[in-house]
């Protein structure tokens, strides 16, 4: 097997359609914009089928080349395949590619097809090489890839100006988050001397003991982690990812599924060796995610458009897997990320679907009765919907309430993250059913001779219908991993042998703390019998109290929104405003950078100090040869006379000089 083959085909794609492919027709792009991914995935296919059987970590260095060299620092463009990089590639390749498939359909009337399928692959080859890297700096190179890429693909429609402007977001905010993992990186070179994964957890597990308290990795931890809350949207970074819906909906699918936005989560639970010996750095990633979860969720209650209650939804649940590796349960985190991967990207696909249907509308207000006009997208999206509330049975059940247990039995204070993941359960689960009866039933709210030019993304079509077969074939395909995708991971209790965190244990287990401090940040030891089981009815019983309550506001009293809403009309207008944190940011940080780079570094340095010397150094020599010019008149009685004078200075210099 050749690992560098699974990222290098995407590029293929991408250099082929990016380079040559406004002279090609749009099936010939989305040929080749098809075949390289669905190529990619193939390969990784047959690779974990010869992987299975025997896991075992395998390295590879692209020809033994030494990429970069400083003194006894050395890097090479190395990959990596073991349990955890096998299953994040066949994620990236799987779900990537059913989004390929998907929009063929969805993009069949856009402008720019061959440039946006050459993005997109782009996107695979960055994503794919930042999952693979044995080092912390190729994956950093797939890290800064998949942000550029993001950027390309939410500003795709870059005429409009809302589109441009989130893509710049993105990829500002991400900078942020970009800057600490850097800083991360220079500290392993410098204390480590390298950043080849293996070398450098093997130099995390011989420290001493003493440095696992405020030092160290302890400094290492949280720098990784404000990378982390840049690429999986965590407090206070996360403001990127709603306004990324001005991309088109495919993108949504691509970046909120099973792709960039679960990069910082693989990076955590990668990072493992360096978060076990640093319990501070374990309970900051544990209280940021939880909060994170919590707030997110409160967020998508209010919210009209149907993307961007997805939006937040999936900023919540990428805090759950977050909390997950705070409190050292990575195999949770990584199977809530599985399953999230297939659910989520079929939400998205289905509300692009929904919006496909209605002509570009998104506004869940002028929905309603569309299970009768797009059959296969309700049911699809109803198995979605079913998983991520945590329906028994249904993936997101079994891999929510495993991140749930495992909070609970987290030190002493692990009852506050399950109760607060608790909550975020109950209201997971209200307002993803909030969003199925809005959009699914009732009447029809929309009309059905509006223009269909006014949504976001232009489609052709009068009243409602269901999307072509390329884009129905992926849901389906989605709507049996959201149903069956979890039953790999079914607990003991539950009469299932948790194959999903046996197949993951020897990463996570490898490395595990051995100072006492570390240890602290360590679940107790897992109980059996009926406690999980009592665990699992509570998760449920919550779930049911979501969806009913979701049923009683939005299908059976349809009037007790509204009323609730002016009754509580400060709290409304705060959540439907986000908690005013974009507001909050701008008056607190981008306005006084830009005032500050407006009057202080332009105004102040540049044209007053650096311009008007330079200005001035200009003017002076301008005089002082406008001076000399003026002595060369032509004249030669003037020359003679300047002759004479300085032949007189000079004889009466020397005069002088004799007499002294």
């Amino acid at each position: 097997m050749i690992l560098w083959l699974i990222p290098i085909l995407p590029i293929i794609g991408a250099a082929i359609n990016g380079l040559l492919g406004r002279k090609f027709s749009n099936r010939t792009v989305a040929a080749i914009g098809l075949f390289f991914p669905g190529l990619a995935m193939v390969y990784t296919w047959w690779i974990a089928a010869q992987f299975f059987p025997n896991p075992h970590t395998i390295v590879q260095t692209f020809y033994d080349l030494t990429w970069i060299k400083a003194g006894a620092f050395s890097v090479q463009y190395g990959f990596q395949l073991d349990q955890l990089s096998m299953l994040m590639a066949l994620i990236v390749t799987g779900v990537g590619f059913l989004i390929h498939v998907y929009s063929v359909g969805y993009m069949a009337h856009e402008g720019g097809y061959y440039r946006f399928f050459s993005y997109l692959n782009l996107f695979m080859f960055f994503m794919l090489t930042l999952v693979l890297a044995d080092n912390y700096l190729l994956m950093f190179v797939g890290w800064e890839g998949v942000g550029l890429a993001s950027y390309l693909l939410i500003g795709f429609f870059f005429l409009r100006d809302s589109a441009s402007a989130a893509g710049k977001k993105a990829f500002i905010v991400n900078r942020i988050g970009d800057f600490g993992f850097l800083i991360a990186l220079f500290l392993m070179i410098q204390h480590f001397g390298t950043l080849n994964f293996a070398q450098v957890f093997d130099k995390v597990n011989g420290l001493p003991a003493e440095t696992a308290g405020a030092g160290l990795l302890t400094a290492i931890g949280l720098l990784l982690l404000l990378g982390a809350t840049g690429k999986s949207a965590q407090i206070p970074l996360y403001v990127w990812l709603p306004d990324a819906m001005e991309g088109p909906t495919p993108v949504s699918a691509l970046i909120h599924a099973a792709t960039m936005v679960t990069a910082g989560v693989y990076m955590i639970s990668r990072s493992n060796a360096v978060f076990n010996h640093a319990p501070i750095a374990m309970g900051a990633v544990a209280i940021i995610g939880c909060a994170t979860a919590f707030f997110a969720a409160t967020i998508g209650l209010v919210q009209h458009d149907i993307k961007r209650v997805l939006a937040y939804s999936t900023v919540s649940q990428l805090g759950y897997m977050v909390m997950a590796c705070g409190v050292a349960a990575y195999s949770a985190g990584m199977f809530h990320l599985m399953t999230h991967a297939f659910f989520k990207a079929l939400l998205f696909l289905g509300a692009g679907s929904v919006i496909h249907a209605l002509g570009g509308e998104q506004d869940m207000r002028k929905m309603g009765g569309l299970r009768k006009y797009i059959p296969v997208t309700f049911w699809t999206m109803t198995a979605a919907t079913l998983a991520i509330s945590g329906f028994p049975g249904f993936s997101g059940f079994f891999s929510k309430d495993e991140i749930l247990y495992r909070a609970y039995l987290h030190g002493s204070w692990g009852w506050i993250l399950w109760l607060v993941g608790l909550i975020t359960a109950f209201l997971t689960a209200f307002y993803m059913f909030r969003l199925w009866f809005l959009t699914f039933f009732g009447e029809y709210r929309g009309d059905q001779g509006h223009d269909q030019h006014a949504g976001r993304e232009e489609h052709h079509g009068h009243a409602p219908h269901e999307s072509p077969k390329v884009m129905l074939i992926p849901l389906v395909i989605l709507g049996i991993l959201s149903v069956a995708g979890g039953w790999i991971g079914i607990p003991k209790v539950m009469g299932g042998s948790n194959h999903f965190e046996h197949y993951l244990a020897p990463i996570f287990e490898q490395h595990a703390a051995t100072s006492a401090q570390a240890a602290e940040a360590e679940p107790t030891a897992e109980p059996s019998g009926p406690p999980e089981l009592l665990f699992s009815v509570a998760a449920t019983l919550t779930a049911f109290a979501g969806i009913g309550l979701a049923w009683l506001f939005y299908y059976k009293r349809r009037d007790l929104p509204e009323k609730l809403a002016a009754g509580l009309h400060g709290a409304y207008v705060t959540l439907e405003n986000k908690y005013f944190v974009d507001e909050f940011y701008g008056a607190a940080v981008v306005k006084p950078i830009v005032l500050g780079s407006t009057y202080l570094l332009w105004k102040g340095i540049d044209v007053g100090i650096i311009d008007r010397t330079l200005n001035d150094s200009a003017d002076a020599a301008r005089d002082v040869s406008r001076g000399f010019r003026h002595m060369q008149s032509g004249n030669i009685r003037s020359y003679a006379g300047w002759v004479a004078a300085g032949a007189a200075a000079v004889v009466v210099f020397m005069i002088w000089r004799g007499a002294r």
